[in-house]
């Protein structure tokens, strides 16, 4: 097992302090879901320390506002580009319009919990954007990525704990449809994408990590009883709410940071690598999240299906 990675910074940490002293001059980077949570605190910090930042978002009106904010804030110009991660066409266009290198893209945007809802392809809504929408942008921006070895930084969450991909049922048409374990399985998802996109574009100079943000009052919360998730919260020791510039510190570490330089297929928490998980919602990482095997079989599956 090669060494755990671990830095300065704590789950106190916020993004602007692991930023401090990062100068990101002249690198170009995109922000999925960049106009709420802390997508926004993370497209924020990266203008303030000198990228030129596209925040790729569904709402262009809510895109526009958080545009002007950053703007006023770090008195940088923000880029916003239409992007809807449930709509393949969409994820297409925005891959296949992009000019020139792209140094660092942080698959942020996704939905939670959501109540049964289907694409037009008939996939599951939380699968269809938090995963294969992202696989179809990430890997429509594969050369732009290469031209100058890119970070690619992947949001997952500690729900990945509560299921594996079910291959046999990826989109729940067998078995009865539940929102947490939908959840879960696209965050399981999303780091075993990283774990896979780390081995194939490692000859490209492409590193890709996944992350836990943390517990953090967002947005993205909308569909769940407010009830439901203080029950959650309160079901996990010691769990608790992060700010939303706590929040996005290690999604800042991931794509900026010259401390992680190199490191590729991980998976961090608090701003350092997890832990293995040690059973039940405590954090740290599930083994089938990190399974080779499982990641190869996921991308075959994901290309079959795009």
């Amino acid at each position: 097992m090669s060494e755990r990675i671990t830095t300065p910074f704590t789950a106190d940490s916020t993004a602007a302090e692991v930023a401090a002293g990062v100068d990101l001059t002249g690198k170009r980077a995109v922000v999925t879901g960049g106009a709420s949570g802390i997508g926004v605190e993370t497209a924020r910090v990266l203008v303030a320390a000198g990228a030129e930042v596209t925040i790729a978002v569904r709402n262009a009106d809510a895109g526009r506002r958080t545009a002007a904010d950053i703007e006023a804030t770090t008195g940088r110009e923000v880029r916003v580009a239409p992007l809807d991660l449930a709509d393949q066409a969409s994820a297409a266009a925005f891959a296949a319009n992009w000019d020139g290198p792209l140094h660092i893209l942080v698959n942020n945007a996704g939905v939670m919990a959501t109540p049964e809802t289907r694409t037009p392809e008939g996939w599951e809504l939380q699968f269809a954007t938090n995963h294969l929408g992202h696989f179809t942008l990430t890997t429509g921006l594969h050369r732009a990525l290469a031209a100058e070895g890119a970070r690619v930084v992947v949001v997952s969450s500690s729900a990945h704990l509560m299921s594996p991909v079910v291959f046999e049922d990826i989109h729940f048409h067998e078995r009865p449809y539940e929102p947490w374990p939908a959840y879960g399985q696209s965050k399981t998802a999303n780091i075993l994408f990283a774990v896979e996109a780390a081995q194939r574009w490692a000859a490209d100079g492409i590193t890709v990590n996944a992350l836990m943000p943390g517990s953090i009052a967002t947005n993205l919360q909308r569909h769940v009883d407010p009830e439901e998730l203080a029950r959650l919260a309160a079901s996990v020791p010691g769990r608790v709410l992060k700010t939303v510039e706590q929040g996005a510190a290690t999604s800042v570490l991931l794509a900026a940071s010259p401390l992680v330089e190199g490191v590729t297929g991980r998976y961090f928490e608090d701003s350092n690598e997890a832990l293995p998980n040690q059973g039940g919602l405590t954090g740290g990482v599930a083994a089938y999240a990190l399974d080779r095997e499982a990641a190869s079989r996921l991308w075959k599956v994901s290309e079959e299906t795009v």
